[in-house]
């Protein structure tokens, strides 16, 4: 029994050398325009909720298939700073797209961005701009 509960602690609870590095990892934030030459209007792509519930928190740990999109969301964005590739480009993309669906902008683009505190506020830092895309062309 207590071997088998040694083999099963390092599942529950994983050891923070798991990860090469820890950074902030990147924000998706994308823009809907009505002409490819406006100035943008950014918007967080599915910004965290401001508060949960413990029930919600508990429902969470066992079924939050959004949130698993969100994470490989954020891969691909940390894939795309450091060897951009069109494939991590295009799952972005396709992410916004399909959730804005209704919307009647026919132009869309993304950016990426790190959020710091700086003092008392917080900074941001651009790291990477998508080209404009049409969004019937995606």
């Amino acid at each position: 029994m207590l071997h088998g509960l040694r083999l099963l602690l390092p599942a529950l609870i994983p050891s923070w050398r798991f990860f090469d590095t820890i950074a902030p990892s990147p924000r998706i934030e994308y823009a809907l325009l009505h002409d490819p030459h406006a100035v943008a209007a950014w918007q967080e792509f599915r910004p965290r909720p401001a508060r949960l519930s413990f029930g919600q928190m508990l429902l969470r740990m066992v079924w939050n298939p959004r949130w698993n999109e969100s994470l490989y969301l954020v891969s691909c964005a940390e894939r795309l700073m450091a060897t951009p590739t069109a494939h991590s480009e295009r799952e972005i993309i396709e992410r916004i797209k399909a959730e804005n669906a209704d919307a009647s902008a026919p132009w869309l683009q993304f950016r990426l961005v790190f959020v710091s505190r700086q003092g008392e506020g917080t900074r941001k830092d651009i790291t990477f701009t998508s080209p404009v895309y049409r969004r019937e062309a995606i």
